[in-house]
């Protein structure tokens, strides 16, 4: 991985870039911004660059062996840690025990979905998580003496998944790894991370990918077919996994449209609220993995209404499907719920990610939309 196969982010590459140059590299770096906008991929690209023994015009040469080994993630010094489950074979699981799955994974997408990760490796009722056998792990190999004569650098994929054990026994070595040795972790909500890993990293912020960006890497890509890449990148928002959603129809997508539609007309009729139980034991049996993904669906969607009613077309972000719908619904969301709803979404949204009863919370989301929507 290159800083050039990454879509846009020109300041944050450059930035980068300046720190090898001016030698002022941090021991440890947050990488941090909205979702899809290549975070993991610049952590990357950033590691084979710092290893590279042949640098050129700003980037990684491609071609001398550590570059190689990085674009195959077989480097000996580069270390990956990503969210994982336990199971019947890996009682005390690391990321080492899914590396034949998280190799292809990655390489077959440098923009991965954390849902689509955990789709891959568990049942839908599983989360994921980096454990405390993660943390032991990572410490012996960094204690090790460096393979090559490059950085030994540690890459941590969504570091808000660790457990307080593990982010307690990692504080140490964030703070004081050792010599030659970079911590790169790469988050989708920061303010998920424990404060005190937080204050010892220098914080990179990246932004969405500009629309002009994201078109001209969509142009190229084989999922595009007909469809119009300037479309898709306005509709996507900077959101690079979302603009291949957009592009492959995906199901989930569509799975998301109609579960929040039925709510939306169920809340809102007057028929009683059996239909309502339907729907939340529909939902409630769909798996935790699905059920987080609705729920951000729902909060993004309310706010295309919100848009919408204001009369700010220009602002709006949907495709056919959604507009067909919200040319009715749009005027149901205004000020007087808009911001009740999505707190009662966001709300649900954490009672899931904390394993709280399903059908407990999608039944007291449905009964607080349905008096809501009628307000």
């Amino acid at each position: 991985m290159q800083f050039k196969d990454i879509i846009g982010q020109e300041e944050v590459k450059k930035q980068l870039v300046q720190e090898v140059a001016e030698d002022r590299i941090p021991h440890a770096q947050l990488l941090t911004g909205p979702a899809g906008n290549g975070k993991l991929a610049m952590a990357y690209a950033f590691g084979q660059y710092l290893n590279c023994t042949n640098r050129k015009d700003g980037d990684s040469c491609g071609e001398c062996s550590s570059c190689r080994k990085f674009s195959k993630l077989i480097h000996p010094d580069l270390h990956m840690i990503y969210p994982v489950v336990k199971s019947e074979k890996f009682k005390e699981p690391t990321s080492t025990d899914y590396i034949d799955k998280w190799r292809p994974f990655f390489l077959e997408n440098r923009y991965p979905a954390f849902e689509k990760w955990m789709n891959l490796i568990a049942d839908e009722n599983k989360q994921g998580s980096i454990y405390v056998y993660e943390a032991r792990e990572i410490i012996r190999k960094l204690n090790q003496k460096a393979f090559e004569s490059g950085y030994k650098v540690a890459i941590v994929w969504l570091p808000e998944q660790m457990n307080a054990e593990c982010a307690n026994k990692l504080l140490k070595m964030i703070e004081e790894p050792p010599a030659r040795t970079v911590f790169l972790l790469v988050a989708e909500d920061e303010e998920q991370i424990i404060s005190t890993i937080r204050s010892r990293c220098q914080v990179v912020r990246i932004p969405r990918i500009a629309d002009h960006d994201l078109e001209a890497g969509l142009a190229t890509h084989p999922s595009v077919g007909r469809q119009n890449p300037a479309t898709v990148a306005r509709l996507a928002r900077g959101n690079f996994i979302y603009a291949l959603e957009l592009l492959e129809n995906d199901e989930l997508r569509a799975s998301n449209h109609e579960n929040f539609t039925k709510l939306m007309r169920l809340a809102y009729s007057r028929k009683g609220n059996s239909e309502l139980l339907k729907w939340t034991d529909e939902v409630s049996r769909i798996g935790r993995v699905k059920q987080k993904s609705f729920l951000q669906y729902c909060s993004e969607y309310l706010r295309e209404n919100f848009v919408l009613n204001m009369k700010e077309p220009e602002l709006v972000y949907m495709d056919d499907q959604q507009s067909d719908f919200s040319a009715r619904f749009a005027p149901f969301i205004h000020e007087r719920n808009v911001i009740p709803l999505f707190q009662e979404f966001e709300q649900a949204y954490r009672d899931i990610s904390m394993n709280g009863n399903a059908r407990i919370i999608f039944l007291d989301l449905a009964l607080k939309v349905a008096i809501f929507l009628r307000s």
